[in-house]
């Protein structure tokens, strides 16, 4: 997503315009999905007020101040820094965690975060020599920041309904209060080259749909703490694409850095001991 996000940046598209059409884009998918799944579809009309105010809130306000935040920070920062930058979120996850009670602190988790505090300072340290912007720094903790406050609220919400229909529900809300602030202010243009309108069909139908839709398949098979691990290689993607795309090269310091990072994502997600049961699926 980064990467395509970059090239649409580059084709003149604004980030409120990005973000309006990658969400109404994803929600017209998971809704052609829904109806070809009557069982989930039912189970989305026999919700109650609650549950689906819930999915709307979450994606009218977190989902979309996470998004703004990154496509934000992606106009300043490289998109290999963000990406990991992006990944400090499950070490943040579990410090909310703590401080909320809801999860207790244990030699393991704090090693954990003790792992990717460092590696974001490693890898912040090491950008520093080629001009890193503070700004987009800011921006980039913002919304991983965002995406943990996000994950602790639906974990604690836990809306009693398939997680397509969430799904659907989440990008219909973030697509609704992007595209009323893209109107409001004057920013949201869909007058763009065939370009910049592949590159928005890409980001929302292989950096969106795609990887949900696959991602709970895989869940549904291997369990949460494996899906979890797996899915550390995303940043370590990213990093790979950002090279063969536009040259960004992390330099020895920063890879170690990005090593710590995505340790203390793997550490945090392995059983916490063999056999022990997988975490439950939110």
């Amino acid at each position: 997503m980064a990467i395509f996000g970059k090239l649409a940046y580059e084709d003149g598209v604004s980030t409120l315009t990005l973000l309006a059409v990658r969400f109404s884009l994803a929600t017209v998918i998971f809704a052609v999905l829904l109806v070809a799944r009557p069982a989930t579809a039912r189970s989305l009309r026999g919700a109650g007020t609650r549950t689906l105010a819930i999915g709307l809130g979450l994606g009218a306000i977190g989902y979309a101040t996470q998004a703004g935040l990154f496509f934000a920070a992606l106009q300043r920062l490289d998109a290999s820094l963000l990406a990991l930058v992006l990944y400090t979120f499950p070490a943040w996850v579990m410090l909310g965690s703590f401080a909320i009670g809801r999860e207790r602190p244990t030699r393991r988790r704090v090693l954990a975060l003790g792992l990717s505090s460092t590696g974001l300072v490693i890898l912040l340290a090491g950008a520093s020599g080629g001009g890193v912007d503070p700004a987009g720094v800011a921006l980039g903790l913002g919304a991983a920041v965002t995406y943990t406050v996000y994950i602790l609220v639906a974990d604690r919400a836990g809306p009693e309904i398939s997680s397509l229909a969430l799904t659907t529900l989440v990008c219909l809300g973030a697509a609704c209060t992007l595209g009323l602030v893209g109107i409001a202010s004057g920013s949201l243009d869909l007058a763009l080259s065939a370009d910049a309108w592949l590159w928005l069909v890409l980001i929302a139908v292989v950096s969106t749909a795609m990887p949900i839709v696959a991602f709970f398949a895989g869940l549904s098979r291997v369990g949460p703490s494996t899906a979890a691990i797996l899915s550390t290689l995303e940043p370590v993607v990213t990093v790979a694409l950002a090279y063969l795309a536009f040259s960004e090269v992390l330099s020895g310091v920063q890879l170690a850095g990005a090593a710590l990072v995505l340790g203390a994502a793997v550490l945090l997600a392995a059983p916490a001991r063999r056999g022990s049961p997988a975490p439950p699926d939110y």
